[in-house]
């Protein structure tokens, strides 16, 4: 017999494309695990982020709020490690101010653990509901040698950082024998840069990857916004080595993956434990002509190859397994999860999300799917409403609509079309209704300088000279 309560294993990529796995049409990655554990559950094919950056994006995640409520506007380049001293010292803890589904979970008989990424401000203590803590001590770096947080102190940890944080996580997962649910978050930083090939394991490296032409990813010019032209492939064998080394960031991860499912197969925990796998926000690699997410380009972009993430949903003995089209976001994931838990009471008001347990579950086609789903990046802002999409930039620069029916690349911009000066106008009026339900003036992202380089304190804190935001010349704002 099933649990009442269920185990729930988190598993969270960073920068992946909704593109990269195999099951999602592209025929040169290798993503087994992924690809099963698609099969066996239910795959979102059109879910979206809240913001194209990690820190918002895992933000509303964890709370379910989107970043003009939770404060997180842009990656957290300050207060997450004694070792950041770019701009100050100080350990912050970005979400004290809203709980998470992990506290909630917690303070409901969960034995709740972290292992990897958590790119939120203060890891040398674990956040609250958290009892198990392996955390990755910043946002971003080598993938040998890793900066580990261990007994509250930065600790460099020798290997590989994918297979790191899946030892992590197993360990949590032997000790789970007893009647106590547990809640999992497994936080890879696969597949995010870098990407040179001595970063990565050479069997994934050059045994699946070693003369590919990627001929499915598009290879277009760079997008005249692109936020480092240095830094965009100078020839056809550069473009093909940082595919590989992307490419192999997936594969590694894909079979530390496999490991966490077969240790839960073996212990006989997999028919109660719902698996969870989504990226933190989407990637383009080379799509647009950008390499990178949303703030691969300025001002920021909120294309869906920066939008769209991969999804999955998989528990044996409760979810149908099948493909779900319509619109979900990440802002969906608190509601869902608790509910799933049995906590569907304590799920706080006035969240965006709802709960879509119920369609998980069925094999019945979708009723009541969204048709609309919003995102924002400081003062950019989108609506997704059926075929149309729109981007409205509150700071400057040109606004955005796409029929993604006819212009699924969104390669035609009509936001200048006076044929389309209705929809225009109905997409924006629907857009400002809803962020003005849902988020607050005091946090309010289409009034901060939120430039892309990054956000060194919470909104409101002392900042550095008052700044609390900083552009890809690392100047403050």
């Amino acid at each position: 017999m099933a649990r009442p309560r269920p185990n729930i294993l988190m598993i969270v990529s960073d920068d992946q494309g909704h593109w990269a796995m195999k099951n999602a049409g592209t025929p040169e990655i290798h993503t087994p695990n992924l690809d099963e554990l698609a099969r066996n559950g239910k795959r979102l094919d059109a879910l979206y982020c809240v913001s194209p950056v990690c820190s918002p994006a895992r933000a509303s995640l964890l709370t379910g709020r989107i970043p003009s409520t939770h404060g997180v506007h842009d990656w957290i380049r300050a207060g997450n490690a004694a070792i950041e001293t770019e701009f100050h010292n100080r350990l912050i803890r970005y979400l004290d101010r809203h709980r998470t589904f992990v506290e909630i979970l917690a303070a409901n008989g969960y034995v709740c653990g972290l292992s990897g990424k958590w790119h939120l401000g203060n890891t040398h203590e674990p956040h609250r509901g958290f009892s198990y803590w392996q955390a990755y001590a910043t946002g971003g770096g080598s993938y040998q040698s890793a900066a580990m947080i261990r007994n509250g102190e930065v600790h460099l940890e020798h290997g590989y950082l994918t297979d790191i944080i899946t030892a992590n996580a197993l360990t949590f997962i032997d000790r789970q024998q007893g009647s106590d649910p547990w809640y999992l978050s497994v936080h890879y930083t696969a597949p995010h840069a870098p990407w040179e090939e001595a970063e990565h394991k050479p069997e994934d490296y050059r045994r699946y990857y070693p003369g590919c032409a990627f001929a499915s990813l598009p290879a277009p010019p760079m997008h005249p916004g692109f936020y480092d032209p240095a830094k965009f492939p100078e020839d056809e064998d550069a473009r093909r080595r940082i595919l590989a080394g992307y490419f192999a960031a997936v594969t590694a991860m894909d079979r530390g993956i496999g490991i966490l499912l077969e240790a839960l197969e073996r212990s006989g925990q997999l028919e109660d434990t719902l698996v969870i796998f989504t990226s933190d926000n989407g990637m383009n690699m080379g799509h647009h002509g950008i390499y990178g997410k949303g703030n691969g380009t300025f001002p920021q972009n909120l294309l869906e190859t920066s939008v769209k993430v991969p999804g999955i949903f998989m528990q044996r003995s409760r979810i149908a397994p099948g493909t779900l089209d319509g619109l979900y976001s990440h802002y969906d994931f608190l509601p869902t999860i608790l509910s799933w838990a049995g906590l569907g009471d304590q799920i706080p008001a006035g969240l965006p999300g709802r709960d879509i347990g119920a369609v998980l579950a069925s094999d019945a086609p979708e009723e009541d799917a969204y048709v609309v789903v919003f995102d924002e990046y400081g003062p950019n802002r989108m609506i997704r409403e059926g075929r149309w999409k729109y981007i409205h930039r509150y700071a400057g620069g040109s606004c955005e609509l796409y029929d993604l029916a006819a212009d699924p690349g969104e390669e035609r911009n009509l936001a200048a079309d006076p044929d389309r000066t209705a929809v225009v106008a109905g997409l924006l009026a629907r857009m400002s209704e809803w962020f003005a339900r849902y988020g607050t003036s005091q946090m309010d992202g289409s009034r901060l300088p939120v430039m892309g380089g990054g956000q060194i304190d919470r909104v409101g804190g002392q900042g550095v000279d008052g700044a609390i935001f900083v552009d890809h010349q690392d100047r403050l704002h």
